[in-house]
């Protein structure tokens, strides 16, 4: 039986690290693996940031899980300020730990915890997340890997997939700058919901042609 449950845990979780863009993102405290959908977008993400004519832009990378969406940031971006925001206290030492190994200057990252926007007063020129965000409704379109080992409390988001993401676009307006922007991966179907938000910008196709993130601008 041993044997079975190890061939079946994610390959990535038995490496320790997975390639992120230009950098590895270690697993020590199994968060949810990075995917290439979300690589994808925070590589458009990090390009428009770096167009944007900001001076050391203030990134929050909320929901932050291994931290490889803002580690991804800094090392593409070192003038960057990046935070982490992270319910699970248990993942603050993988962040760290992946912020450290990918040789990235410390000084311009904090690692917070809290519940969203809990324990933030900053505002930012830049949010990015990929929340909780599956209908639990939809559980079939899981993997019996994922759901075997990934953490649920990364993968559902409540009714429709909707709760989480409902609370930090209620919550948008005080933590965005002027002329700041939140980027939001979500699944294809919650596009009609979002576009509703007076933030809403537009949404964009991942790799796949699937409709996987949404843009909104204060």
């Amino acid at each position: 039986m041993a044997q079975m449950k190890m061939m079946s845990e994610p390959e990535a979780y038995r490496i320790g690290s997975i390639p992120f863009i230009h950098t590895e993102i270690y697993l020590d405290s199994h968060p949810l693996i990075p995917r290439t959908e979300t690589e994808y977008w925070v590589d458009l993400a990090i390009k428009e940031i770096k167009t944007s004519g900001i001076q050391n832009p203030k990134v929050l990378d909320l929901c932050a899980g291994s931290g490889c969406i803002g580690v991804a940031v800094l090392k593409e971006i070192p003038e960057a300020l990046v935070d982490f925001a992270e319910i699970d206290e248990a993942h603050h030492l993988t962040i760290q730990k992946n912020i450290v190994e990918n040789q990235l200057d410390a000084t311009h990252t904090r690692i917070l915890g809290g519940d969203l926007f809990e324990n933030i007063t900053d505002q930012y020129d830049f949010i990015l997340s990929n929340p909780p965000y599956i209908d639990p409704a939809l559980k079939e379109r899981v993997g019996e890997s994922v759901k075997q080992y990934e953490p649920e409390k990364a993968l559902y988001g409540g009714e429709k997939g909707l709760e989480i993401i409902n609370r930090i676009l209620a919550q948008l307006p005080s933590y965005l700058k002027p002329g700041g922007f939140l980027c939001l991966e979500h699944e294809p179907e919650q596009v009609e919901a979002l576009s509703k938000h007076p933030l809403y910008l537009e949404s964009e196709e991942d790799q796949f042609g699937v409709l996987r993130f949404s843009k909104f601008r204060y």
